[in-house]
């Protein structure tokens, strides 16, 4: 509780700065537009989310009090969703959740996105009430549209189980990426709203150096489906819980890699990357059959911190390199 605090008042309180991205235009809309009466709008993309932030201007509540809200919601529903996963060994995992590459930007950047990626977790938790799972994760969907991908993985993975197709799709995807092709890319531009076309559809776009091959984000991404293939394929270790989890998480890596030379690609990137440490961490804890897997866990821990600090002090830092 006492973390959790710390979480809510570190995050929400934060000072309004262009640094945190689209901070600045969130605290401008709550502290200068007002509605007299609030009427629930259904026709926006994130009917929870835009409703909820309708209804925070409509009351004059203050950009402040709505920082610290979505830093409630941001860090409470993956707690619960990891509490629920991993019974017994919450507080290693969620400190590790806490140290994942994609954590802090998206608990102050990308406010919508994060908070929907908390809340699909959260529903992750309840994998083992199929419907109960899906009403949550269309929560999360509510809150921000990108989580469509999501959920549409997490269906897929509830009702195909064959474990080799899953490995196959994501070498298809590696290979498709590899080869710059974007045929993939532009079919889901056409399929997606008007938001994700602008990102995806390459025609008449000036290619910039954003849009490029990442084997940076590739490397970052194969580490848990290489342990992935290792217990589920080679030892033939996996539980139903963790071939969902391992299954949802190629899918939606698999995709980011068909829409990689798209802008903002890190942005579909975190739809895989934020089940990141529940993916890599799952096997060691409860598929594992060694005597020694607490050892394994614990470097592998460490490893994931460290790689942490890597990108924050001398990737991004020191040499200035990334998106």
């Amino acid at each position: 509780m006492m973390l959790l605090l710390v979480l809510f008042l570190f995050i929400g309180l934060r000072p309004v700065s262009y640094v945190f991205s689209d901070m600045v235009a969130y605290s401008k809309n709550l502290t200068t537009m007002g509605f007299d009466d609030f009427q629930f709008n259904w026709d926006t993309d994130n009917k929870i989310f835009d409703n909820l932030f309708g209804f925070w201007i409509s009351e004059n509540l203050g950009d402040t009090s709505f920082f610290i809200l979505m830093a409630i919601i941001y860090f409470v529903a993956a707690y619960i969703g990891v509490k629920r996963l991993f019974p017994g060994h919450v507080y290693p995992v969620y400190l590790t959740f806490l140290a994942a590459f994609s954590t802090f930007s998206f608990a102050t950047n990308g406010i919508k996105a994060g908070a929907a990626a908390s809340l699909f977790i959260m529903s992750l938790g309840f994998v083992d009430r199929k419907w109960l799972c899906l009403l949550f994760a269309l929560v999360s969907l509510g809150f921000h549209h990108s989580m469509q991908l999501p959920v549409i993985a997490l269906i897929i993975t509830m009702f195909y189980k064959n474990p080799k197709w899953y490995f196959y799709g994501w070498l298809f995807c590696l290979l498709m990426a590899v080869l710059h092709i974007t045929f993939f890319q532009n079919l889901l531009g056409g399929l997606t709203d008007e938001q994700g076309a602008g990102y995806l559809v390459l025609e008449g776009k000036t290619i910039t150096t954003h849009i490029r091959f990442r084997p940076d984000f590739i490397l970052y991404s194969a580490v848990p489906v290489w342990f992935g293939y290792q217990f589920e394929m080679k030892r033939k270790q996996t539980s139903r819980i963790y071939s969902t989890l391992l299954h949802l998480y190629i899918c939606t890596n698999g995709i980011w890699m068909l829409c990689m030379y798209s802008d903002f690609n890190q942005r579909i990137a975190y739809l895989s990357w934020f089940l990141y440490p529940i993916v890599l961490f799952y096997p060691f804890l409860f598929v594992d059959n060694r005597l020694q897997r607490y050892r394994y866990f614990s470097k592998v821990m460490m490893y994931h911190l460290l790689f942490t600090i890597f990108m924050d002090v001398v990737y991004y830092g020191i040499l200035g390199l990334g998106y």
